[in-house]
């Protein structure tokens, strides 16, 4: 039994004492046991069978008696949280109306961008230049970047329809990012947990936390990072059942004609596959880190393609798997998100303005063995990602707000984004001095029952061998367990964004063992109900108290100061 269901491992293990061929009970050595003559018991009427499911059970079914009301649960409930989602992420969005942390960096590049093709430099005290609208004092040089462009100009798309000089529009595609993830993750829980119920809890869990919140509020890369590789992880989902179907009506074709099939076919015809690398492939054109997810996903594939030929009956499914479907698997996802990723850099190719974009022209630069066929701009871009490469594994410069990857599993360290502070009573706050902050903190009672529930599912997957289970753990070791290699690099709890999507997933599945099913023993299901009522609740009423820390909400300085309940996080 699935995830969706009541513990697959809960069943009744009692055995029945043994029996002779006769029928009469034996002691352990076999013997019959003495017996004296006694009156024929009285007949009695059998047990009443145990109430299961719960009232609340009985309304809700009656509710979706219709499949009008069915439908409109499938699609209204995944709609409710989803625009739940969009009001925490837009409203005030405009606010603060300043470039802060990294926005320096993402929001002017998006803007040259848009304007050159590439990104370009500007002056000192373009910032405060910017925010007052006048958004064209960049010059033609180029500025020297290490992100991939995609993300920038997923940024940029705002300014490039409604213009640059409102804080709302340098932000707004990041917010509808993560209010599309939302809405993603409801329709990977409906397919992965066949509960629309235990999917809704997943989109709602997205939409209320404050990582997740402050993620799509910030015009930074790391949201789309996160929303790319869930729609990979998407795809690769819809390709998982797709896949072994086919496999098994080519292997019914081959033996109806009297094939013996040993390692069995390739099966071309996965254009899920290709979406995923399509994905994956913008997700690398926004960071490098999105390449783990290729890389931990294409291993995925392989594994269950041979899972799929073991169960099959193919005597060489290994074999089968790795030199048969493997290499097909290989053609259908990487290269197609390496033109994805290539394609990403048309605006720096097709003008001669950008950083390094000449430097195979100068002389003894260009290649001269075998590599002199490849076209000068391509050489430069070459070079170019060996100089970025550099910068990105040498970045060692201590910051105030960096986190140590071991700790995120707490989020010991969250990022202070923005703080700005009044003393004249002009705050807002109802007192003389009132501070307003932008922190990356996340909801701690949902971050740290994830974290639980990711350990759980660990166990899970190694004693009951769930496909749901290994499927999650798989986008969370992709976005966490590289990070590892990295220990002295400058990173920070932010950068969780991007598997965070597959820890909540995994917190969703407990959920859902823990609600269990309407037919559960009725004390299991109320103990079950209660239970997730409790934590939802307590969920919603730490996000709501941590708001204002999420959303540059002025406050007074006690009142901040509550809301550091670990040392890391003031």
């Amino acid at each position: 039994m699935g995830l969706h269901g009541v513990d697959a491992g809960a069943r009744d293990e009692h055995e029945a004492a043994p029996t002779g061929s006769d029928g009469d009970r034996r002691t352990p050595g076999g013997e019959p046991e003495a017996s004296v003559a006694s009156p024929a018991p009285a007949p009695t009427s059998p047990a009443a069978p145990a109430p299961v499911g719960t009232r609340l059970d009985a309304w809700w079914s009656n509710l979706l008696r219709t499949p009008r009301r069915r439908a409109l649960w499938t699609w209204g409930g995944p709609i409710a949280v989803t625009l739940l989602a969009a009001v925490l992420r837009f409203w005030n969005l405009g606010h603060p109306h300043d470039i802060f942390f990294d926005e320096t960096y993402y929001v002017k590049d998006a803007w040259t961008l848009l304007a050159n093709g590439y990104e370009s430099a500007w002056p000192e005290g373009a910032n405060e230049d910017f925010e007052r609208g006048d958004t064209d004092v960049f010059s033609d040089d180029p500025a020297y970047v290490v992100h991939p462009p995609l993300g920038k100009w997923m940024i940029g798309l705002g300014m490039a329809f409604f213009g640059a000089d409102n804080a709302f529009w340098w932000r707004a595609t990041t917010a509808l990012a993560g209010t599309v993830a939302v809405f993603l993750m409801t329709m990977i829980g409906t397919r992965l947990f066949r509960s629309t119920l235990v999917a809704v809890i997943a989109g709602f869990l997205l939409a209320i936390d404050g990582n997740a919140i402050v993620m799509s509020r910030v015009a930074l890369l790391d949201n789309w990072v996160m929303l790319f590789c869930l729609i990979g992880f998407w795809f690769v989902l819809l390709d998982r059942a797709g896949a072994e179907s086919r496999l098994r009506e080519r292997l019914d074709a081959l033996r109806a004609g009297g094939g013996d099939p040993h390692w069995g076919p390739v099966i071309w015809a996965r254009p899920w596959v290709v979406a995923a690398g399509v994905a994956f492939g913008a997700a690398t054109a926004v960071k490098w880190s999105g390449l783990y997810f290729i890389a931990a996903f294409g291993i995925y594939l392989v594994l269950v393609d041979a899972m799929a030929r073991r169960r099959a009956g193919l005597g060489f499914w290994v074999e089968g798997a790795l030199f048969k479907q493997a290499p097909a698997t290989f053609v259908l996802l990487v290269p197609v998100a390496f033109v994805v990723y290539l394609a990403s850099w048309t605006g720096w190719l097709v003008t001669d303005g950008g950083y390094y974009r000449a430097w195979a022209d100068e002389p003894g630069n260009a290649a001269t063995g075998f590599w002199s066929w490849v076209p000068h701009s391509l050489q430069s871009l070459w070079h170019y990602h060996q100089a970025a490469y550099g910068y990105h594994v040498g970045v060692a410069s201590p910051h105030p707000w960096q986190a140590n990857p071991l700790t995120w599993p707490i989020a010991w360290r969250p990022t202070n984004m923005y703080f700005a502070s009044t003393t004249d009573g002009s705050g807002g706050c109802g007192q003389a001095e009132c501070w307003s902050s932008i922190m990356g903190i996340p909801n701690p009672i949902i971050w740290w029952a994830a974290t639980l529930a990711t350990g759980y599912l660990v166990y899970r997957f190694a004693r009951y061998r769930e496909w749901t289970s290994g499927l999650i753990l798989v986008g969370v070791a992709a976005g966490y367990l590289p990070w590892l290699m990295y220990l002295g690099r400058t990173v920070f709890q932010f950068y969780t964004i991007a598997y965070e999507p597959y820890v909540l997933l995994a917190l969703a599945a407990v959920i859902g063992l823990v609600l269990g099913r309407p037919d559960d023993p009725r004390w299991r299901r109320q103990q079950g109900i209660a239970t997730v009522g409790v934590f939802l609740g307590v969920a919603v009423a730490v996000s709501i108290f941590f708001l204002p820390l999420w959303t540059a909400v002025p406050v007074t300085p006690d009142f901040r100061q509550l809301h550091f309940w670990l040392p890391g996080w003031g």
